[in-house]
């Protein structure tokens, strides 16, 4: 698969729109070959991811001042690294390290193009500052915290603002409906 599916408008307008509906779909058809040994692991990959995307929301204030504060001081797209374990640890239901394999490329794919668009999407907001952060900071593995930035911040008006109570309960809707797939007895 190439990385240009993922720059083709039409497909991107589909994928964003559907999100959900596609995810709970995957679900569903991962469920049936999920394996309880794997159940605890995957929930705390997952919540580790989720922590990871709550604290982006916490700290983005998007298009209006340059992200460079919390996770941002760290990775330049926390939040997709974030959402990269949060459906990981769906994917480990599988105990398959083939699917696991399989998502880690299909995200890689991706997120480098998401990332390549918003990086020319910013770069003419922010200018200067934003092309000295790219230099000072990483894209996609996390480094050192930038010196003299506020790692640990969290501003409950932003993560609101953000959706990311949504986002959590989401994240927990879908997590009880494979507790219950696994656990409850049928």
């Amino acid at each position: 698969m190439s990385v240009n599916v993922f720059r083709h408008k039409g497909v991107r307008r589909f994928v964003v729109r559907l999100r959900v509906p596609l995810f709970v779909v995957a679900l569903a058809l991962l469920l049936p070959f999920a394996q309880r040994q794997w159940a605890l692991a995957g929930f705390v990959v997952s919540m580790a991811g989720q922590l990871i995307q709550l604290w982006c929301f916490a700290t983005l204030e998007k298009n209006e001042t340059l992200a460079s504060r919390g996770p941002y001081t760290m990775v330049r797209n926390p939040m997709y690294l974030g959402r990269y374990f949060l459906i990981l640890g769906f994917v480990m239901l599988s105990g398959s390290w083939w699917a696991v394999a399989g998502y880690t490329v299909l995200y890689w794919l991706y997120m480098s193009a998401r990332v390549g668009r918003e990086e020319a999407h910013l770069r003419p907001i922010f200018g200067a500052a934003y092309d000295d952060y790219c230099a000072r900071v990483r894209r996609f593995v996390p480094g050192l915290p930038l010196p003299g930035r506020p790692v640990l911040v969290w501003n409950w008006p932003l993560l609101k603002q953000n959706h990311g109570w949504r986002n959590l309960a989401g994240t927990l809707i879908l997590w009880a409906a494979a507790a219950a797939w696994l656990f409850v007895p049928r």
